[in-house]
């Protein structure tokens, strides 16, 4: 790759990398065109050299976005190598998290775009679910595949619920106390055990 070349590919990544951190902040109807060149270092009229339309950056950005998430989540998984499914819970409801959305998982901010949005974008975030599924099954540690793909399927909801809410809330206590209470609950889902029949 020439030097130009590699320098567009760099432009290009740049402004993508601005665009889904963005679009997890804001949603994907506010980040303009103009705003995300100028913070990219970029002229508007270069655009074009890039990308075909907003609605083509805004659909690769979004599926970025919603990739970044799964390195995250498996490194979640491993921080507690004896309870990974509860270090990933604690990771996600964290009020870290919480406060970054535009470092956070895209799940919640693109969930509603997503449900309205065109089928690239819907299949975008349905692999993302999928894998989410996966990494929190796996954390689950054994049992029946069945029952671990139900507990991951109740636990991925619960994180991207309570996330959104503790986000959406105007009260910071109120919000702590969402994350705590949910990351509580599915933490005591790994240590009940069903009663004998």
């Amino acid at each position: 790759m020439g030097h130009s070349q590699a320098a567009k590919a760099e432009s290009r990544e740049k402004v993508l990398r601005i665009a889904a951190r963005r679009i997890r902040e804001e949603g994907m109807t506010r980040p303009g065109v103009a705003d995300l060149m100028k913070e990219a270092g970029l002229t508007h009229g270069g655009f074009y050299k890039h990308f075909s339309s907003r609605e083509d950056l805004m659909g690769q950005a979004a599926a970025l976005a919603l990739a970044d998430g799964e390195g995250k989540m498996a490194d979640a998984a491993r921080r507690d190598p004896v309870a990974p499914r509860s270090g990933l819970i604690d990771a996600y409801l964290s009020a870290r998290h919480r406060d970054a959305p535009g470092t956070g998982c895209a799940l919640v901010t693109l969930g509603a775009t997503a449900g309205r949005g065109d089928e690239a974008l819907k299949e975008a975030y349905e692999q993302q679910v999928r894998k989410y599924l996966e990494l929190i099954g796996e954390a689950a540690q054994g049992g029946d595949p069945e029952v671990a793909q139900a507990d991951a399927m109740v636990t991925l909801s619960a994180l991207v619920g309570a996330m959104l809410i503790s986000r959406a809330v105007a009260d910071p206590g109120f919000s702590d106390e969402i994350l705590a209470t949910v990351a509580g609950r599915l933490k005591d889902a790994d240590t009940h055990v069903p009663a004998e029949v």
